[in-house]
């Protein structure tokens, strides 16, 4: 067996970003860019009114103006006022040829067919968005390595962008094993259990924007178990497969792996839960042997998972880690590293209970995992530890 840290570095050293791809603006959410983007024209491409009112020549603020037609959004012809001229404006519309000023409709009247400026805090350029303030032609617009948010791709789109060279998502395949596996709803016979670990991975996945999940299923047969992993192989980067990755005889994940040319990069942690885990690679695919247990399911996703997909999609690891004064004492043997469910909150963080690998139960309450390492055997109510905040 290796060590926590000895696993997470072995995952490391083998992975590599996927390459790029160029994808529509409405398919880029939460990607990361591969490459600077650059403005294609000025933001806004002309002067602009930011306020419902008159345009007018600041020189003239202080007395009647004339009134000369009006500039609504949308508006392609341009409209040009002479001297003691104003025109009725809209927000958004383009500044008349000869305006440098707009003064907002609530600071004026309209007195003998002509416009009174009653605006003693009027200033040259006052509510006009100067061309190109939001960007120029060819400015860096956002850089590699930024995260495509929705106010990100509403820039873009907002600057003429149509498509973004990005990061992929993995595709990911889950292999649910064990023939004990009913789906909820189903009568449960004498021997069976509900399967739920598609819909903790799946939901996890969707989470960070992986969507593209499939779902097989497998009883515990070597053939069966090599075919399915087979398919998994033909169309994903990421397989997870849950169960059967022990050593009993019902156990077929390695076996299986070996068959399809995987190679194995190690199998066994010295962690509580998870010690089955496996991992191995083919070529730019990774494959992660996860125990069948519900909170070992998870635990591991968090720990070795979740920082897979990130890397392999640009991204920093979304499960941020810190430390936290431990609100009760903890005992535990030495020679394993543990994870437990808990709930962090000011500062604080409090074990929850039910911290067996098959139960699932207290998970859905936790918001991180307390990790303490093989050598401790004791933590004292108001040390300080370190916990994995999930996302």
């Amino acid at each position: 067996m290796i060590s926590v840290h000895e696993a997470k570095a072995l995952i490391a050293n083998n992975i590599q970003p996927l390459s790029p791809v160029k994808l529509p603006l409405s398919q880029a959410h939460q990607h990361i860019l591969a490459e600077d983007v650059f403005a294609i024209c000025d933001i806004p491409a002309y002067e602009q009114s930011s306020m419902d009112g008159y345009a007018i020549r600041f020189a003239e603020a202080n007395i009647a103006l004339e009134l000369n037609g009006e500039m609504a959004a949308g508006t392609n012809t341009q409209l040009t006022i002479n001297a003691g001229q104003a025109s009725r404006i809209f927000t958004g519309a383009p500044l008349p040829s000869g305006a440098d000023t707009v003064v907002m409709q609530e600071k004026t009247e309209i007195l003998d067919g002509k416009l009174v400026i009653h605006d003693t805090n009027l200033s040259a350029g006052l509510n006009v968005r100067n061309k190109g303030v939001e960007m120029k032609t060819g400015a860096l617009a956002m850089r590699k390595g930024d995260y495509l948010s929705p106010a990100a791709l509403g820039f873009l789109a907002g600057i003429g962008i149509t498509g973004v060279s990005v990061f992929p998502m993995p595709k990911v395949s889950i292999i649910l094993t064990g023939k004990e596996l009913v789906q909820p709803g189903e009568t449960l016979a004498f021997g069976q259990v509900y399967e739920s670990n598609s819909y903790s991975l799946k939901a996890a996945l969707n989470q960070e924007g992986i969507n593209q999940v499939e779902i097989f299923e497998a009883d515990d047969d070597l053939e069966v178990l090599t075919t399915i992993l087979q398919k998994a192989l033909a169309t994903s980067e990421i397989i997870l497969l849950t169960g059967g990755v022990s050593v009993g005889d019902y156990d077929f994940v390695l076996e299986a792996s070996a068959r399809c040319g995987i190679q194995k990069v190690f199998h066994k942690v010295k962690q509580k839960p998870g010690k089955p885990l496996f991992f191995g690679r083919l070529e730019q695919q990774y494959i992660f042997g996860l125990p069948g247990n519900p909170s070992s399911v998870l635990s591991c996703f968090y720990n070795y998972v979740l920082p897979t997909l990130a890397a392999l999609s640009g991204k920093i690891n979304p499960v941020k880690e810190m430390e936290a004064e431990l609100s009760s004492a903890y005992k535990k043997s030495s020679g394993l590293t543990h994870f437990l469910k808990a709930h962090y909150h000011n500062g604080k963080v409090i074990p929850l209970g039910a911290q067996e690998s098959f139960r699932l139960s207290t998970f859905a309450q936790a918001n991180c995992l307390i990790m303490l390492e093989e050598e401790t055997e004791q933590v004292n109510q108001g040390e300080r530890v370190k916990i994995m905040l999930l996302p």
